[in-house]
């Protein structure tokens, strides 16, 4: 009978304090019979240690490995910038050079990867015509990425627009709107932009599925497929939030559009019902108003 019973499957986490581990982390916790989850702080392991995650995967063997792990300055004032290269690359190829002792990889990759100083209009996968990205971050994406072109068991789930609870609400759009709308601030906008928003609960749908199945391809571009414009945005959280709150675009005109074709995901994972924006947006905002006494209103005006 015990032949008969499915064996968890074993996952190792790294990044689970962050946006996408944090919620990674709790929404596979749900499936506690499904899943037996190491996620360690990077207290408990650091993984641009390479003897330290040699020793780890040696240790115990992992069936998938979760890479929400990202060494960024901009949101945490105590890492040196100069470093963001240099850890980042560090995290990711302790992992690949050890590569056979664990099932698979999934990475997060990002829209990074290419040149952002052009437009990144519903770009597939294979793209490399907008050049070589000019900052570390994009950079890093973009070295990455052609490693795991090579690679036997790496994926890279490339992420566009993600949004969604846990997620920095002083340095994004959305959950910084919604927070200033539940705090009754106007809404401003430094210039308008089309965006491929992807909501945070869809997300963690699809990486399951990657969990849970073998793929034909190594990069995916993880996205709803669809473009909305930052103003739209607004207007949907001042409907949401039923205040007549102002909204102020600095900058006339579009910034350049940032979003990508979801053609491949699609086919791989066949069909898959993206929450709607409003709906996903609603979500959200509720998520801040029952959280709003951590809403500090100084940084929403000044940082």
């Amino acid at each position: 009978m015990e032949d008969m019973v499915e064996k968890k499957k074993t996952i190792l986490l790294v990044g689970a304090s962050g946006f996408m581990g944090r919620n990674l982390k709790e929404f596979l916790e749900k499936e506690n019979e499904l899943y037996d989850i190491y996620a360690p702080t990077s207290h408990e392991f650091d993984i641009s240690d390479e003897r330290a995650v040699k020793k780890q995967l040696e240790k115990r063997h992992y069936d998938v490995i979760i890479h929400a792990a990202v060494f960024n300055p901009r949101v945490a004032s105590n890492k040196d910038s100069s470093k963001e290269l240099d850890k980042n690359l560090r995290m990711f190829f302790n992992f690949e050079r050890y590569q056979k002792l664990f099932g698979k990889m999934l990475y997060f990759g990002s829209g990074a990867e290419f040149d952002k100083r052009r437009e990144i209009s519903m770009i597939n996968e294979e793209n490399a015509g907008n050049g070589i990205p000019t900052t570390d971050y994009g950079l890093y994406k973009y070295i990455t990425n052609r490693s795991i072109q090579h690679s036997e068991n790496i994926y890279n789930l490339r992420i566009f627009g993600l949004f969604g609870k846990y997620e920095n609400w002083k340095r994004t759009f959305i959950s910084g709107a919604c927070c200033k709308a539940v705090k009754n601030l106007p809404i401003t906008i430094r210039q308008n932009v089309y965006f491929d928003y992807l909501y945070i609960d869809d997300f963690c749908k699809i990486v399951e599925w990657f969990i849970n199945h073998d793929v034909r391809h190594k990069v995916y571009n993880v996205t709803s497929g669809k473009t909305i414009n930052l103003l739209a945005i607004a207007n949907i959280i001042k409907k949401i939030s039923g205040k007549e709150l102002p909204i102020y675009v600095c900058k006339e005109g579009l910034a350049n559009e940032y979003s990508a074709s979801n053609e491949r995901l699609l086919k791989e994972i066949g069909s898959f019902k993206f929450l709607p924006m409003d709906e996903a947006i609603s979500d959200l905002y509720v998520w801040y108003y029952n959280h709003k006494e951590d809403i500090d209103v100084y940084s929403l005006l000044y940082q």
